[in-house]
Parts: structure tokens; C-alpha cells; sequence
């Protein structure tokens, strides 16, 4: 037997192995209990309107705030992680380190819950605590990604810039950090993706009617009609918001790898 065909035999074992075990677990489940369970339509149908019109608004609203703040912390984070002055340096580097090494549900309880306690402050706004909660953990990475971006473009583009007479300031904002941006457009894409889920764990703040995301929605709604279908519910509208930007991230990435 010949190489190719030992590796064509192993690949059609493999098959029907996971066929058999896919067989046996499909015996195991109750189907019709399933669909009563998870898949009821007359509670699916009680999710809609509120679903959309609050849970899925305060969730892009959420990550839509915490996506633009992130960006711009991030933008200062790096070019202070850049700069010549160590101060800069130490403080930017500090900062990623700890929110990149800290789980992003203890910020968030940190800034909701334990800022408050300690300093007796409060970010006077509806959607405050969980916007710059998730702004704060976002930057850390946003930061690392923009500097990378950065470093990227070629340093004949500042050189030249600069034989220009244009100052340093002037070439980063005006040469470089666009360029920088046309790179990492792809992985700030996935970012905003992995913000858009990370609403999820507000749910820890206790958030109210008004600023209720999806999960919180979908929770509520489980523990309103004992069935899990409102989750089902929950979990297809962040797919219907998660797919379109991976697959806009993936033709960006494309599209960055023919123009290169």
C-alpha cells in the first residue's frame, strides 16, 4: 500500500469513526424535549420587540462607546509606549501590562463597584461605568495593536516626511499614523467583535431596564418562563451582529494581503 492511499484509508477511518460517534450521541437526545425546551416558538415570538429595540441597542451602544473610547486611549497609550521620554514608557507599558493581565470582569467591578467604594466617585451617566469599564480593557489591547501598526510603516516614510521640514508631530499625524491605520484595520475589526461580546459580562453591574444588554435580556427571560429559548434568542442576535464584522474583517485582510 502506498503512502497516498495508507493516508486516504486513515482519513476514511477517521470519517467513519466520528460518523459512529455522532450517531451514538444523536440516540442519546431527546429531540422533541430539545425543541421544547430551547426552541419554543411562542416564547421566541414574546422576545420580540424588546429584544431588539433595548437589548440589542444598549449592546452597540455599549460597544459602540467602549469601541471609541478604547480606540483613543489606545491611540495615546501607544505613541506614549513610542516616545523617547522613559516616564511615557513606563506609565504606557504599566497600563497594557495590568489590563491585559487582569480579567476584564474584575475591571469592570473594579470600575463600577470598587471606584465608587474607595473614591466616592461615580460616573454620573447612564451607560458610564460599563462604557469606560470596556474602554479601559479594550485600550490595553488597542494600544498594542496601534503600536504595532506603527512600527510597521517604513521608516523612510517618517525620514522622508522629515527632510520635508515637516516636524515630528506633524509626520506621525499626517505620514505615518494613517498608514498605520490602513494595516491594522483587520485586527481593530476582531477587536470591536470581542468588545461587542464582552458587553455581556455588564451584566455583573446589575444594569437596569434602560441598560439591560442581550444577555442580561435573555437571563431575565429564563428566569421568567423557565425555558432556555430566550438565550437561543439572545445568542442569534449576536451572531447576527458578530458575522457580518468577522467577515468584513477577513475581506479587509484579504484585500490587505493583495494590495502588499
Amino acid at each position: 500500500m502506498t503512502r497516498r492511499q495508507s493516508a486516504r484509508l486513515r482519513r476514511w477511518a477517521l470519517y467513519l469513526a466520528t460518523l459512529v460517534l455522532v450517531g451514538l450521541v444523536a440516540t442519546r437526545i431527546d429531540f422533541p424535549h430539545v425543541q421544547e425546551s430551547m426552541f419554543d416558538s411562542e416564547i421566541a415570538k414574546e422576545q420580540f420587540p424588546d429584544i431588539v429595540r433595548q437589548a440589542a441597542r444598549n449592546t452597540v451602544i455599549f460597544t459602540l462607546f467602549g469601541f471609541s473610547g478604547g480606540l483613543t486611549l489606545g491611540l495615546v497609550l501607544a505613541l506614549m509606549r513610542l516616545s523617547v521620554l522613559r516616564p511615557y514608557r513606563w506609565f504606557a507599558t504599566v497600563w497594557i501590562e495590568v489590563f491585559r493581565g487582569l480579567p476584564a470582569l474584575l475591571t469592570i467591578l473594579f470600575i463600577g463597584f470598587g471606584m465608587p467604594i474607595a473614591l466616592d466617585l461615580r460616573i454620573p451617566w447612564t451607560y458610564g461605568a460599563g462604557s469606560v469599564a470596556l474602554a479601559i480593557v479594550a485600550s490595553a489591547y488597542m494600544a498594542e495593536t496601534i503600536r504595532a501598526g506603527i512600527e510597521a510603516v517604513p521608516k523612510g516614510q517618517m525620514e522622508a516626511a522629515r527632510s520635508l521640514g515637516m516636524s515630528h508631530t506633524r509626520a506621525m499625524v499626517s505620514i505615518v499614523i494613517p498608514q498605520a491605520f490602513r494595516i491594522i484595520i483587520p485586527p481593530l475589526t476582531n477587536e470591536l467583535v470581542l468588545l461587542l461580546k464582552d458587553t455581556a459580562l455588564l451584566a455583573a453591574l446589575g444594569t437596569t431596564a434602560a441598560t439591560e444588554e442581550l444577555t442580561k435580556f435573555g437571563r431575565d427571560g429564563v428566569a421568567g418562563s423557565a425555558n432556555s429559548t430566550p438565550l437561543v434568542v439572545a445568542g442569534a442576535l449576536y451572531l447576527v451582529l458578530t458575522i457580518p464584522l468577522t467577515q468584513a474583517a477577513a475581506y479587509l485582510e484579504r484585500r490587505g494581503r493583495r494590495a502588499r
